[in-house]
């Protein structure tokens, strides 16, 4: 089995773009929109209207992905050029501000800067509207709790893209985890590595208050997936190299995971590497054998099983799909439980609790590697 291998989001050149709170009012104070047909088709997707707010990396690969789903869409930014430039490649149309985004469209889709993502994702639920909102969910756990209470007042759907759980080779190894082939999973070794985000000084995403760093952007993927496959953590140790030597210009981060059952996760992010290179890599151990990928190498996922009686040997994952386009199928799933209910493998909820740890992971790297705790019945909230 051939892995496909895409990157997950490694950096986001986004244009900072402020919220302007008086273009974020609606008159539409009923609730949840009923979701029209979109003219885009007959699929699940294209019964949907979707408003993308922010036109930067983030922003246009999820344009792609609505498009080639068929649904109709909107694009709204306050740099109004790349809107128009952005929506004119893809068949889109624009918004002059928020308020007549959130009036076109029934779900927004929020892909500005990290800091901004709670005050448009609230002011869509607000509006009526369903949100999808790119990882991380905000910059803050007050952040995003606020977001959860306004979807919640609202009665709409407040959806979060971790797309690591889309990415086929991932899912292939976690559901091998889960049908027992490698027993219990007991050591977790996670790895992202790419060069530093080609941005501008002084632009947001250096900016630690805006963007929360590495750890935030970059590493937030694996410790989800950590969390997706061992289960929630209870300890967090985590080391920075820009926080420990920031006159170095480059970044590499690790954490060591405690999870509730046990297990033990070493994650890795690194912005230290030579463009243009995007590197992603596990190993997952447990008590019967060893799952392992690299996309730096053309091998399979595959599990190194321990011999039984059956005289078993190294095989690879079997009739598992690794084609298609991971962000497309995130979007085609929100899509469907926007329409009709159906279930996701992430929720906002879910979303709220990898913040959570990343946010501890960033804290013990600002105090020395500190051991910081957290409490699991915080994820079930």
């Amino acid at each position: 089995m051939t892995a496909t291998v895409g990157v997950a989001g490694a950096y986001d050149r986004r244009t900072e773009a402020p919220v302007d709170g008086r273009r974020a009012r609606s008159n539409d104070r009923s609730g949840a929109r009923a979701i029209r047909r979109g003219s885009g088709g007959d699929t699940v997707s294209a019964q949907l209207r979707a408003g993308i707010v922010g036109t930067g990396f983030i922003g246009e690969t999820h344009l792609g992905a609505w498009t080639a789903e068929g649904v109709t869409t909107v694009v709204y930014d306050v740099d109004s050029a790349r809107a128009d430039e952005l929506a004119g490649r893809f068949g889109a149309t624009t918004a002059s501000s928020l308020g007549e985004l959130f009036e076109a469209v029934d779900v927004v889709d929020v892909c500005t800067p990290t800091h901004l993502h709670a005050p448009v994702a609230i002011a869509a639920a607000k509006a009526g509207r369903h949100v999808i909102c790119e990882k991380p969910m905000a910059r803050t756990a007050a952040d995003a709790e606020a977001m959860l209470d306004a979807a919640r007042e609202a009665g709409v759907r407040l959806l979060v893209g971790h797309v690591v759980r889309f990415f086929p080779e991932y899912v292939a190894a976690r559901d091998a985890v889960l049908a027992g082939q490698i027993g219990d999973p007991g050591v977790l070794r996670l790895t992202r590595a790419s060069f530093r985000p080609r941005q501008p000084a002084g632009h947001w995403f250096f900016d630690h208050a805006k963007s929360g760093g590495i750890v935030l952007d970059l590493m937030i993927h694996d410790l989800d997936y950590a969390r997706w496959v061992a289960g929630e953590v209870v300890a967090v140790e985590c080391r920075s190299a820009i926080v420990d030597r920031p006159e170095a210009g480059v970044d590499h981060a690790v954490a060591i995971l405690t999870h509730a059952s046990g297990a033990i996760s070493h994650v890795s992010a690194s912005w230290a590497y030579a463009p243009p290179t995007f590197r992603t890599a596990f190993e997952i151990a447990g008590s019967h054998g060893l799952i392992e990928h690299d996309s730096a190498f053309t091998a399979p996922v595959t599990p190194y099983l321990l011999a039984s009686g059956d005289g078993a040997t190294t095989t690879a994952l079997a009739d598992t799909s690794l084609n298609g386009d991971p962000f497309r199928h995130e979007l085609a799933e929100f899509a469907r439980a926007m329409v009709d209910g159906t279930p996701t493998r992430t929720s906002a909820q879910d979303a709220l609790a990898t913040l959570r740890l990343a946010l501890a992971a960033d804290q013990s790297a600002h105090e020395g590697g500190r051991v910081v705790r957290l409490d699991p019945a915080e994820a079930v909230r």
